[in-house]
């Protein structure tokens, strides 16, 4: 494994599989490095591709070359349009798909990627230098340099739970958040 990079991925949701396959397919020499590499494509709370809010993205992700309609496609359960009492404006495809299978697919797909490297680690500083990405600083203090860096954490950026009056700290189903990685963020303006 390289220490430079064309780009680094943090996150590997399906945003951050997504931003490795594009800088991929663009020819870059990419790391994508995540808290729990077994977690690479979780679907999160229901596991569905499209719907009302969603078919549109999913579609414009598909059209330049993207996964996660692939992954839905190998993995549905159920396919439905949404909204057919309704005008063709408003219809909307939805997927259900098996979440242990999509992750699956999702894993042997970006492992199978050349030119794709992938570490298990929690990145706690962007670097920068001379108001320029310089790369990233790990949990376990690996630095690895690259002038791009894609931030796809989602929820897991100052992640917090509440449960009645009791508030936590959290990411995703219980997995740790990405404090460090937020203060550095903050410490840089952003």
């Amino acid at each position: 494994m390289s220490a430079a990079y064309d780009v680094i991925v943090v996150g590997g949701g399906h945003a951050g599989i997504e931003a490795a396959h594009a800088a991929h397919r663009m020819g870059g020499r990419v790391l994508l490095i995540t808290l729990n590499l077994d977690r690479i494509g979780q679907m999160s709370c229901n596991p569905a591709i499209g719907g009302v809010g969603k078919a549109q993205l999913v579609k414009e992700v598909d059209a330049l070359g993207g996964r996660m309609g692939l992954a839905a496609d190998a993995t549905a359960l159920q396919v439905r349009m949404l909204n057919t009492s309704k005008g063709p404006a408003v219809w909307s495809l939805r997927m259900q798909n098996d979440r242990a299978a999509y992750r699956a697919w999702m894993i042997r797909d970006i492992w199978s990627a050349d030119n794709i490297d992938l570490y298990q680690d929690e990145v706690v500083e962007i670097l920068v230098e001379k108001q320029e990405v310089r790369g990233v600083r790990t949990r376990t203090g690996r630095t690895f340099h690259a002038p791009t860096v894609v931030i796809t954490t989602g929820t897991f950026l100052r992640g917090l739970g509440h449960m009645g009056t009791y508030r936590f700290h959290t990411g995703r189903l219980g997995e740790p958040p990405a404090q460090h990685l937020s203060e550095s963020l903050a410490a840089l303006g952003l």
